[in-house]
């Protein structure tokens, strides 16, 4: 009975929304959930008739089931679709999915690593190897300024300047910013261009990617994560690290420095300042002291 809609729906995401296969399978996959649902529970309709109350008998359903609040929203928004799809091609005369509620993201405060903690990862590194002063130049540089993992690896020569301390980094939707480099970074970048980069036989088409791999081409996201993991390990940090951590670390520290939050927001590049908010999670000792030390009505006047 659902095949016809199903079909309409899927030529629709690819026609019309443009959407890359994947993404029609994940919203199909959405979709199968729902009608297994309603015909497990004797529903023998088409889309005409599903009502509010089946789509929230559904989503209570899929909440008791255990999964995470972040897939149960993707599976409601695949929903979403669909019944807008169904009430834009006349299908349904109303939109019964208008009204459902996706269960509220819990924004989880990222892994922060400490100065401390930063400093014994890159003494775990073995500077007598080649591809150990490549690796501190590119630890150095992702929290230095805060480069997301695929920034790093897509760093140009040409996009370096060194000589103004900024370095323009291509991050998402290709947009462009300028960002500060760090005196530490910019010296072991140098280091490596001068001692290891150099003597690498680069493969064409890769002359102006920074960080290289032994075969002269550009390093993979995987192979960062899996030195940054072997690092860890060596340093005998036992929080879960990644890429990313030097990030959130770089943009953490800096808030609980001080820093302008629109600053940080720049330069992390972030269109919304909120996604930037995540950073706030100061410690609570530490704004309690900040306001006994700073704050007129919190501490002893006398």
């Amino acid at each position: 009975m659902w095949d016809s809609y199903k079909k309409g729906f899927r030529a629709h995401l690819q026609l019309e929304k443009a959407l890359s296969m994947n993404s029609v399978d994940a919203y199909q996959r959405d979709l199968d959930k729902l009608i297994q649902f309603l015909e497990g529970n004797g529903f023998r309709s088409g889309p005409e008739e599903v009502g509010l109350k089946d789509l929230q008998r559904f989503v209570k359903f899929i909440g008791e089931l255990g999964m995470s609040a972040s897939s149960q929203s993707r599976i409601i928004s695949g929903i979403r679709a669909f019944f807008l799809y169904t009430q834009q091609e006349q299908i349904t005369r109303s939109n019964p999915s208008e009204l459902l509620e996706a269960p509220k993201l819990k924004r989880s405060l990222p892994e922060v690593l400490s100065t401390d903690e930063i400093d014994h990862i890159l003494a775990a590194i073995d500077l007598s190897k080649p591809e150990g002063t490549r690796n501190k130049a590119i630890i150095e540089t992702l929290y230095s300024c805060g480069l997301r993992v695929t920034e790093a690896v897509n760093l140009r020569l040409s996009h370096l300047y060194p000589d103004v301390g900024f370095v323009r980094i291509i991050g998402k939707g290709n947009k462009e910013r300028l960002v500060p480099i760090g005196n530490e970074a910019l010296k072991f970048i140098r280091i490596y261009l001068e001692t290891v980069r150099n003597k690498i036989e680069i493969k064409p088409g890769q002359e102006d990617i920074l960080f290289l791999n032994r075969r002269g081409q550009k390093m993979t996201r995987v192979m960062i994560f899996l030195i940054i993991k072997e690092l860890t390990m060596k340093a005998q940090i036992t929080k879960h690290i990644s890429p990313h951590s030097f990030r959130h670390s770089f943009a953490t520290h800096l808030v609980e420095g001080g820093a302008d939050l629109r600053a940080v927001q720049e330069m992390l590049g972030h269109e919304s300042i909120t996604t930037t908010e995540i950073y706030t999670h100061l410690d609570r000792d530490y704004l309690r002291e900040t306001l006994r030390k700073f704050h007129p009505g919190f501490g002893d006047r006398s």
